[in-house]
């Protein structure tokens, strides 16, 4: 009886693990299966497909916009990096205008300061002279010992307009000052003769003849061009003469010419007597205030004919006389 008992048991337990594995594994593939209904997996399969289709092509579309993006990105730095080129060519040009600028200003403020430095030089001797002025006339020291003379006189117009009514007096005075001389000649700063009958020769000194050089010189007016140069080599060329002793003065108001220097240089040729004997005639120089206006600048033309005229004087035995007034 105890054996069959013990039989029954062993083959209960083992239907019992049969059964439980086979339990196990029913659990199992219902894990391991797809739950739910097969048409909506079938949907959700067909939404999520064409969710990875949309994101594909949204996908290429940014890509696309990306390739876009980079060209002008890449064109807009091109542009940039021309523009900043360009910059820096107008920096590089702004900065030589300002160099250039600034050479004129420095230009400007030089030849200020020598025009200015000019003037003070003219009005110190202009203040040096006017001790020796005798009523603003003549200077008392001027040699007299010639014994011809020769005027050069500028006939401009701004000489006509201006100061010629100052100039028959100077012209007076200085005739005062030669109470005899053995012969007179009149040019204009061209070398163009007064009197066309005494062309080349001397016109002979009287009381008569003074007043009638004044008195024509009233109304004489040849054309000019503010340069006294052509009448001074005329008067030297056409009057001197070995044993002549002849002044030239020259009456003006500017200087249209060039070149001071050169000017100097070819009256020291003409005027160089031979052997080292001197200079073969003498030349004064009156100028006139015509182009110094009063609390203003003098013009330019002026302040060269002063500096011309002091030269010339210095160089040829004369004297310049810078008159400071052309009331009378």
């Amino acid at each position: 009886m105890r054996k069959q008992r013990r039989d029954i048991s062993e083959a209960s337990l083992s239907f019992l693990d049969v059964i439980s594995c086979g339990f196990g594994a029913i659990v199992l593939l219902l894990i391991i299966a797809r739950v739910g209904d097969p048409a909506a997996l079938e949907e959700s399969e067909r939404q999520l497909q064409g969710s990875v289709k949309e994101m594909q092509e949204r996908l290429f579309d940014i890509r696309g916009e990306s390739v876009v993006l980079e060209e002008e990105f890449k064109s807009r730095k091109e542009q940039l990096s021309e523009i900043t080129e360009r910059v820096a060519r107008l920096r590089a040009q702004l900065a030589s205008v300002e160099k250039q600028s600034d050479a004129i200003a420095n230009t400007q403020v030089q030849e200020v300061e020598k025009l200015r430095l000019a003037v003070q030089v003219l009005t110190e001797e202009m203040e040096r002279l006017q001790p020796q002025i005798v009523d603003n006339q003549l200077i008392g020291g001027v040699p007299v010992d010639s014994e011809y003379i020769i005027f050069v006189i500028d006939t401009s117009g701004s000489m006509q307009m201006a100061g010629w009514q100052k100039l028959q007096l100077e012209m007076i005075n200085i005739l005062n000052i030669y109470p005899e001389v053995k012969g007179i000649q009149v040019l204009n700063d061209m070398g163009q003769y007064m009197f066309g009958s005494y062309r080349n020769q001397w016109i002979p000194d009287s009381p008569q003849m003074r007043d009638q050089i004044i008195k024509t010189l009233g109304s004489w007016s040849p054309f000019s061009n503010s340069s006294p140069v052509e009448g001074i080599n005329a008067a030297i060329q056409t009057f001197y003469r070995p044993g002549r002793k002849i002044s030239i003065y020259t009456l003006g108001d500017d200087f249209s010419g060039r070149s001071i220097r050169r000017v100097v240089k070819a009256v020291d040729a003409l005027n160089q007597a031979h052997l080292g004997a001197g200079r073969l005639v003498r030349i004064h120089a009156i100028g006139f205030p015509v182009h110094f206006p009063p609390g203003r600048t003098p013009s330019d033309s002026a302040i060269r004919f002063a500096a011309l005229m002091r030269e010339l004087s210095y160089n040829n035995g004369g004297t310049f006389i810078g008159l400071t007034s052309l009331q009378q």
